[in-house]
């Protein structure tokens, strides 16, 4: 059996969601899970699928010196199509392979796809925003300069179009969460 698949097979096989296992240098073995239900990814979550791997790499004799289990965390990379339907309506930073209108890097709310669209590298996904949403996603950024993005927001004329873009996973490099911290405590 292949080693990623060994891997994927042991995680599923636990009731979690794989992501990816990487085998970095001086024996590193990373894999980072998810929970299917959504929730977030506990250290117990991880204890838990790190002994179940140790167990199954041993028996199939897979060379690793550490073995590191996590969650994808708050910036997640976005790699399937189940991915793309569970976090549309979220902030993504996409990132294209070639330059688009003279960028690669774009950031905007990943729209919501239709269940029966196709899958795979040519499935076709979008994002929307306008300056108004720009100005409000940085003002929630930790350590933005909220003058600044204020004043963004107020060059922001609600007559203004919202932009889309369209892109499938073959032209995209990376499609990443945008991490939203908030670090002021509990909302009364």
């Amino acid at each position: 059996m292949q080693q990623a698949q060994l891997i994927e097979d042991t995680v599923r096989g636990l009731g979690y969601q794989f992501v990816e296992a990487n085998w970095a240098a001086a024996g590193l073995l990373r894999v980072t899970i998810d929970r299917a239900d959504g929730s977030p990814v506990t250290v117990e979550d991880c204890e838990r699928v790190s002994r179940q791997l140790q167990y199954a790499l041993e028996v199939d004799g897979l060379d690793y010196k550490r073995l590191e289990v996590s969650s994808p965390g708050l910036d997640r990379l976005l790699r399937t199509p189940e991915d793309m339907r569970r976090f549309a309506g979220l902030a993504v930073d996409v990132t294209l392979r070639l330059p688009f209108q003279g960028r690669k890097k774009y950031r905007g709310i990943l729209q919501a796809i239709p269940e029966e669209s196709t899958d795979g590298p040519e499935a076709s996904y979008s994002i929307a925003w306008d300056e108004a949403l720009l100005a409000g996603l940085e003002r929630r950024r930790p350590g933005a300069d909220k003058n600044k993005a204020a004043a963004a927001g107020r060059r922001a004329t609600p007559a203004q179009e919202p932009q889309e873009l369209r892109f499938s996973m073959a032209e995209a490099r990376e499609v990443r969460l945008v991490p939203l911290l908030d670090f002021r405590g509990r909302k009364s």
